[in-house]
């Protein structure tokens, strides 16, 4: 008897395969190299949306990436771009005087340790947005 049950239960375990086994394969290999994309955009703090963009080349890491940074920040706050999202424009002055004051932060920390072009950059940077915040906080 457990000689029959043997029988049975490898016509049992047989693998199937018809005529649709690669599509179903290639489909599977999508969805697993989609769930792979997911979680490495997961994994970095985003979402499954984020996964394409996770390809995209960044700046690398430097004194003109952060001012850059902080300045666009500081537009935002001012109203001077608008959100990609919402296609809204925002206007937070103490948000935007956070960030000047958080580059003038930067240009105190660093004095004496920049190159002459470095210099330049942030001090145009700091006079830049400091006028575009008068402007922005007079206009009401």
């Amino acid at each position: 008897m457990s000689e029959e049950k043997t029988n049975k239960e490898e016509a049992e375990a047989k693998i199937i395969v018809d005529e649709d086994w690669k599509a179903e394969a290639e489909a599977e290999k999508e969805r697993l190299s989609k769930q792979d994309a997911s979680g490495a955009a997961a994994a970095a703090g985003g979402t499954p949306a984020d996964a394409d963009e996770a390809a995209r080349e960044l700046p690398p890491p430097s004194f003109t990436t952060l001012v850059s940074s902080t300045v666009t920040q500081i537009l935002f706050a001012l109203g001077a771009v608008e959100d990609p999202k919402t296609r809204k424009r925002y206007r937070d002055l103490p948000l935007a005087k956070h960030h000047i004051d958080m580059l003038a932060v930067l240009e105190e920390k660093t004095k004496g340790n920049l190159t002459e072009e470095e210099k330049q950059l942030l001090d145009r940077a700091l006079y830049e947005v400091r006028m575009h915040y008068v402007r922005v906080a007079q206009s009401g």
